[in-house]
């Protein structure tokens, strides 16, 4: 295990490198970009990308998600790999963000962590 300095060493160099990191992901809030994360599991960022331009358009937040349903959802990704397992994800994240968290998405690792298709 690295110690912390030398973790912080490392991010530095990451930092002078790269000082503006772009995700290779579309989104447009913390909740598009965790289901986003979500579908990139075993998938390219490019075949997300495509299955998620009209999803985010009609499902932007846990709750328009809900709303959409499961059926609908997996109409939007069936063409990424383990769409069935991901939709289910989705929908328990997204239940789990209204019950839990009033609809945000929690800030702390062990928070994210806790949902359903994370970690």
């Amino acid at each position: 295990m690295r110690k912390k300095s030398e973790i912080l060493e490392i991010m530095e160099v990451f930092k002078q490198n790269n000082p503006t990191p772009r995700c290779e992901l579309n989104y447009c809030n913390a909740y598009t970009l965790l289901v986003a994360v979500i579908l990139s599991a075993q998938s390219t960022d490019k075949g997300v990308n495509r299955a998620t331009e009209a999803l985010f358009k009609v499902a932007d937040t846990p709750q328009k998600m809900l709303e959409l349903g499961e059926e609908k959802l997996i109409s939007h990704i069936r063409t990424i790999g383990l769409f069935n397992n991901k939709a289910k994800n989705i929908m328990t994240m997204s239940k789990d963000l209204v019950k839990r968290f009033a609809g945000q998405v929690p800030a702390t690792r062990e928070e994210l962590e806790s949902l359903a298709g994370v970690g």
